[in-house]
């Protein structure tokens, strides 16, 4: 019974010494059994002592100090290690590993490689902030905005201009824009061209092309950067019809020439207008034409279409879509040359049977553009004459606009 109880002491004495038994005998089997997987792998002189196995040619030494740090654990005092010298082959290893995954991280992101930019110069995740498009709420309830061939009609209100001056931006566009300052028609030019430089195609390369009788009369003004002015002189006309019929041909002839080269979309507008509110790349599309501001609501019944048979530019009255005026249209150059040669010659085959449209080639411009449906339509916020019908509220914005004049003095 006294044998059996033992003091605290004691009973930690005892278990100290058992405890060492105990690593001793475990360290003798490790021992023996290393010796006898490996045979004489190791020299003798090695520093390891028998305590590294081979793999390859780099040592894994097996940790001899694993007693001493269940001790420890345990709350024993710690039992130095056998060997102070041992092996730092496996203390290498997580060093060499992180060195290796950060080479790999830095050389990945191409912070040191000439062949990849630095992701900080491509800012990821910046975009455009605007109003999300809303399905079921329409942009204008009190107008028209899609034609029965899904081209759009532009109004104010059916489209965000900070989107599209991003993606003609992208497409790097250069616009022309054609004009005829015939005669005394060349008084309207400096208020033209200094009007485009406010409101037309701001931000975007324009092209100027002015054809004239007198280059010597046309007034100088100052030009944004990426915009120029171009001369282009031509014979002036006995009368202002021909003037008007001639400028079919002659921009057709001029798309071969040099419009086909020099830029993407080719406007073709009066000179006698000014610019008053925002004309930009809202209305860029392969083929436009733009509602005549007298006819936008009326009935196909009531436009003034060439009505005789014996006209090429002839439309029947059940038929017919909108009257387009022929003061404002065009499109890529290609459609603009296709378009434009086709109503010179029409005007050629009306001339050889002895007959001139109505409206002569804005007659022709209503033809072509009821065979050749437009990819778009302005609305006549383009084109209005305020003079003669004042601002109705479904015009939010009068964007070009027509000069006051003597129509007869001009003309004469």
């Amino acid at each position: 019974m006294a044998e059996l109880l033992r003091t605290p002491a004691g009973e930690t004495s005892s278990r100290l010494c058992m405890a060492s038994k105990l690593s001793k005998l475990r360290r003798d089997k490790r021992r023996d059994w290393t010796g006898s997987q490996r045979g004489s792998s190791l020299a003798p002189s090695s520093p390891c002592r028998g305590r590294c196995s081979w793999r390859g040619r780099a040592r894994v030494p097996i940790a001899a100090d694993r007693p001493a740090r269940r001790q420890e654990q345990h709350g024993v005092t710690a039992i130095a290690p056998r060997f102070p010298g041992k092996s730092k082959c496996c203390s290498l290893r997580p060093l060499t590993f992180f060195l290796i995954a950060f080479l790999l991280v830095f050389f990945g992101m191409g912070v040191l490689s000439p062949r990849i930019p630095m992701l900080r110069t491509r800012p990821e995740g910046k975009g455009m902030l605007y109003p999300q498009p809303a399905v079921l709420t329409p942009s204008r309830k009190d107008v028209l905005v899609l034609t029965p061939w899904l081209a759009p009609i532009v109004w104010e209100g059916t489209f965000n201009i900070d989107i599209l001056n991003e993606q003609f931006r992208l497409q790097n566009v250069t616009v022309g824009l054609t004009v005829f300052a015939i005669k005394k028609y060349v008084v309207f030019l400096k208020l033209f061209l200094e009007t485009a430089e406010q409101h037309f195609m701001v931000g975007h390369r324009v092209n100027y092309y002015v054809f004239t009788d007198r280059p010597a009369d046309v007034p100088r003004v100052a030009l944004g950067e990426g915009r120029r002015l171009v001369l282009l002189q031509v014979p002036g006309a006995a009368r202002w019809q021909d003037v008007s019929m001639r400028r079919m041909q002659m921009i057709s002839d001029f798309c071969e020439r040099r419009f086909l080269r020099e830029v993407d979309f080719l406007m073709c507008v009066d000179v006698d207008m000014r610019f008053r509110d925002h004309v930009g790349v809202e209305i860029l599309s392969p083929l436009f034409g733009t509602l005549h501001p007298g006819f936008y609501g009326a009935t196909r019944q009531a436009f003034t279409y060439e009505r005789r048979p014996q006209s090429q530019a002839y439309i029947p009255r059940d038929q017919g879509d909108f009257y387009y005026m022929g003061a404002l249209f065009g499109g890529s150059v290609s459609e603009v040359h296709r378009l434009t040669a086709a109503c010179h010659q029409a005007m050629m085959a009306d001339r050889a049977n002895g007959i001139e449209a109505v409206w002569h080639d804005e007659s022709h411009l209503n033809r072509y553009l009821l065979d050749h449906k437009p990819t778009k339509v302005l609305s006549p916020e383009y084109l209005w004459d305020e003079q003669l019908l004042g601002w109705p509220a479904v015009m939010r914005k009068l964007r070009f606009v027509a000069v006051p004049k003597n129509h007869q003095q001009i003309r004469n």
